[in-house]
Order: structure tokens, then sequence, then C-alpha cells
């Protein structure tokens, strides 16, 4: 059977890695971005991570003219209404650092009297052939705690701030254990049923 190529609508090299991976044994040939040399970015403008997600597959698919998967995540916060939600990279009022967006995420926990609440890392991943119509959603989320008091190196974004059952923080993980329990490893577990099925129809 031909493989089916698929553009991996990240720059990321360990979300392609992890996406290979995860797809191994499916009649796909997964490339990245880069594979079609300088690509514009997608205008992420969704109310949802999922919005985004398909938004950015089928901004990629139309644009390079084949199927192409892509992602959208981040950081939910129960007490701040679900904040900073789809605006995780930019919480701080810019694509911004990592530490910008922490530090921000912290003051508003202190505006509102809070030092901590319920959290949830989500993520949703989609497929998206634009040739046949084809949109393929799924999701995964990790529950947690969000605390003022950060500890770990590992991770990135708000790792270190959020508590898992068990006491460590997501940046206190290996990247094993983190990709074993993580909300994007969920998601593309969940993906890949769904993907071999659009194969084999």
């Amino acid at each position: 059977m031909e493989k089916l190529r698929i553009v991996v609508a990240t720059k990321n090299k360990k979300k392609l890695a992890e996406l290979i991976a995860a797809f191994d044994g499916l009649a796909v040939e997964l490339v990245p971005l880069s594979f079609y040399g300088e690509t514009p970015d997608a205008v992420e403008d969704g109310e949802t991570f999922e919005d985004n997600a398909v938004i950015k597959a089928k901004f990629y698919s139309e644009q390079l003219g084949v199927p192409a998967i892509a992602d959208d995540s981040g950081l939910t916060i129960e007490k701040l209404g679900g904040a900073p939600g789809v605006y995780s990279a930019r919480y701080c009022g810019h694509h911004g650092s990592d530490e910008e967006n922490n530090a921000h995420m912290v003051k508003e926990m202190k505006r509102i009297g809070e030092e901590e609440s319920k959290a949830a890392y989500e993520c949703a991943l989609a497929f998206v052939n634009s040739a046949d119509g084809a949109v393929i959603t799924s999701h995964g989320s990790v529950s947690g705690l969000i605390t003022l008091v950060p500890r770990g190196e590992g991770g990135f974004g708000y790792d270190p701030y959020f508590y898992m059952d068990g006491g460590k923080t997501m940046a206190e993980l290996t990247p094993e254990e983190k990709d074993a329990v993580s909300h994007r490893g969920e998601a593309i577990r969940a993906m890949r049923p769904l993907l071999e099925k659009y194969l084999n129809k």
C-alpha cells in the first residue's frame, strides 16, 4: 500500500518524533513543515483548542496540497475561569517566554487572593485532508493542581507550577514519564485508531 504523506504542522522536532513513533505501522509518511521550505504561519483565532488545531491543519493542508495534522494545547485554571486557555502561549499579552507567562499567571492568582487551584492541561489534535474534506479530531487532558511554588527543572511552559497526583510537578518528571501521562500523548494515542479507520475506508 502506498503511504499517505501527512505534513505535521509544527517546527518542534520532539512533537514530530512522538507522532512518528505513535503512528508506526500505519501506511503514512509524516514530514515536518520544513520539508516544504518557508511556509506562512496559520492565524489561530479559534475559541477552543479544537478550533485552533483544525484551523492550523486546514490551513497547511490547503497551502501545501497534502493532508495535515496539527495540535493546540494549553492550561486551564479553574479559579481563573479557565484562563489562560487558548491564550496559554501569550498570556502575558504577547507571544511571551515561559517566564513572562508564568509571572503573569502568578500575578493573576495573587490578584484574586488564591494560592492554588484545580487545573488541567488540555490538548486537541486535528487531521485534515482538504482534498476530500476529511476532518478528524482527538483530545487528551491531564488534571492537576496549580500552586505558586515552582519545582523542577524539566519540561516547559507552566510545568514547574503544575502538580500531579503524587506530589510531583510536571517539571520533575522524566521525558518518558511525562509522555506517558501527558495531554498530548493521550490525544496522539486516541488519534491512531481514528486515522487507521480513515486509511482503511
